[in-house]
């Protein structure tokens, strides 16, 4: 789907017409420069290749200078790839927020939140097992048995237990669109976005 890179800026909250109070995320949408376009005849499939955030030269590869020369822009940090913009956009073409004016929805894609190692009633939920008293002494937080001894005398696999938790992949679709604004290039969602402030998230329509 055609969409933008983007930076999560914060969280806030507007008013409606009706009065009440909507929270929303707050996102820097671009502007992202085209890459690359690439073709069904080149690269077997259509799309194109947006950049955001400059990135200095000293700390850019020689073959990603030659990639971004070649469109005729600099060096950017951050790179992706969307299809369905068709042929409406040429290598060095700029990518504002406006792409957004008559769409309601969009679907956001970030990085979670890192949470460390965790344990199960944190991580899935679990109740806990045991009981409080009866000199019950450490095990209230435990996951309980994994499985049975005899037979099949294993662990499955996917068993819920205790592990990293967070820093991975999420898409929050159907957010709706509160406010833009092109001065500015900010883009206003309702509701919460996956990651920290100042991370990177795909918007798409």
């Amino acid at each position: 789907m055609p969409g933008l890179l983007g930076k999560k800026i914060g969280m806030t909250s507007v008013f409606s017409a009706e009065g009440k109070n909507i929270p929303c995320t707050v996102i820097e949408a671009g502007p992202c420069v085209v890459t690359q376009v690439k073709t069904v005849d080149n690269d077997g499939y259509d799309a194109i290749q947006v950049g955001f955030v400059d990135k200095k030269d000293k700390h850019t590869p020689n073959a990603e200078k030659g990639h971004f020369k070649k469109a005729g822009t600099t060096p950017k940090r951050h790179l992706a790839e969307f299809k369905g913009f068709g042929d409406q956009y040429k290598a060095g073409s700029e990518i504002s927020v406006d792409i957004f004016e008559n769409e309601l929805y969009v679907d956001v894609i970030g990085t979670s939140k890192g949470k460390g190692f965790q344990g199960v009633v944190k991580r899935h939920g679990f109740s806990g097992v045991g009981q409080t008293t009866h000199g019950q002494h450490n095990r209230l937080r435990s996951p309980g048995s994994i499985g049975a001894a005899s037979y099949p005398a294993k662990v499955f696999k996917g068993t819920r237990m205790g592990g990293q938790m967070g820093n991975e992949r999420v898409t929050v679709q159907n957010l709706q669109i509160i406010k833009i604004i092109p001065e500015h290039n900010l883009l206003l969602v309702k509701g919460s976005i996956p990651g920290c402030n100042g991370s990177i998230v795909i918007i798409e329509k």
